[in-house]
């Protein structure tokens, strides 16, 4: 008798992003369900969070990554997964492929054969426009889902249905997120039906989330982004395992700064607002981001959630920061949070006037100096 269903090998895509010279795109292939957060009872809901933990990987899968550039020519590439599922995909452009002019979605496929025959799954990288010249990266946990979980186990324990049996319908959203992060994404393109059918518009300004969340929770995440109109871009979320190489404080602050690295050093010339809050070391990892790039990070937001006072690495980081001349919210509310962004030149209002003028102005003087020297 067969006590756990074996269900058919499917891979779940993760959100890609490219540049005009690499592509980076992950996958996992499991032995799970297609991921449902409908409403329902509590008992389904905890059967549902529970299959995100509990799934069965597989290794050894072949899976082939195909999108069509503009040309028309296929990029394809092989991977194979590893012992935990997972397949990373680090693709040189050759020949270089020119940006859109606007951020776009672009759709690919990922294939791969199952005991029922070759299968294939949609997947969607993130391509920043040739004309943007501002993008944000920011924390998920209690910077635009609340957690409950910043006092430690108590919390946790506290807060175990929010954690583990509530749908991404029930989750709460930090009050104001929504707002807050439409007017920092500029709002969702538009277009005149001339985007090819394999391009879907982006938000104006590029979004990147880190977290240290789990990859498992990647469909939720995303599901509850969709249900709260917060803008949708590539996840870096983390690969768990009960060791202390991944569960440790440590390893919080190396996958921020890893991922922080990443991101910066694929867009060179793109200046970066970082958005965080006060519970898990992302004001050292924002002032390393400031101090190792200078003139790069364009404004930090840092939500206040906890009570505590600042340590002495993070008065430091708060010094680094100011020192630098990056602009710097510290609140805990989103509603001061557009005051700030006033302030600094976001303006709030239509699609159109929703730019980042103090940058722009910056970016229009180098462009008129190059032509100048040219």
């Amino acid at each position: 008798m067969v006590l756990l269903p074996r269900h058919p090998l499917r891979i779940q895509p993760f959100f890609g992003h490219r540049s005009h010279d690499r592509l980076v795109l992950s996958a996992r292939s499991l032995r799970a369900r297609q991921p449902g957060f409908e409403s329902g009872s509590r008992l389904k809901a905890m059967r549902t969070m529970a299959s995100q933990f509990l799934s069965h990987e597989e290794a050894d899968v072949q899976v082939t990554l195909e999108i069509a550039r503009d040309d028309g020519e296929l990029v394809r590439h092989e991977g194979v997964t590893n012992a935990e599922g997972y397949v990373h995909f680090d693709v040189a452009l050759d020949p270089h492929w020119p940006l859109p002019e606007h951020p776009m979605w672009e759709l690919g496929t990922v294939r791969w054969i199952n005991a029922e025959g070759p299968q294939s799954a949609e997947v969607h990288i993130l391509a920043p426009g040739s004309t943007s010249n501002l993008a944000v990266i920011s924390d998920i946990d209690d910077t635009i889902i609340e957690t409950g979980v910043t006092g430690g186990l108590r919390s946790v324990v506290r807060n175990w249905k929010r954690l583990f049996a509530e749908m991404p319908h029930e989750r709460t959203a930090v009050p104001g997120a929504d707002t807050f992060y439409g007017q920092l994404s500029g709002g969702m393109l538009q277009h005149d039906g001339s985007v090819p059918a394999m391009r879907v518009p982006a938000t104006r300004r590029p979004f990147f989330y880190i977290s240290s969340s789990p990859w498992n929770l990647f469909s939720y995440l995303v599901a509850f982004q969709r249900l709260k109109g917060l803008p949708i871009g590539p996840l870096k979320l983390r690969d768990w395992g009960f060791n202390r190489r991944t569960l440790g404080k440590a390893s919080h602050g190396a996958h921020k700064d890893a991922a922080i690295d990443s991101v910066l050093g694929m867009y060179p010339e793109l200046r970066f607002a970082l958005i965080g809050d006060d519970t898990q070391g992302d004001l050292p990892a924002f002032a390393r981001a400031v101090e190792l790039n200078p003139g790069r990070i364009a404004a930090v937001f840092l939500r206040t959630v906890s009570n505590h006072h600042f340590s002495p690495a993070e008065q430091q980081a708060c010094s680094t920061i100011k020192d630098a001349g990056v602009p710097m919210w510290l609140g805990d509310s989103y509603e001061t949070g557009k005051d700030f962004l006033r302030t600094i030149g976001f303006t709030p209002g239509g699609e159109t006037e929703q730019i980042v003028r103090t940058v722009e102005k910056v970016d229009e003087k180098a462009r008129a100096a190059d032509k100048q020297d040219a």
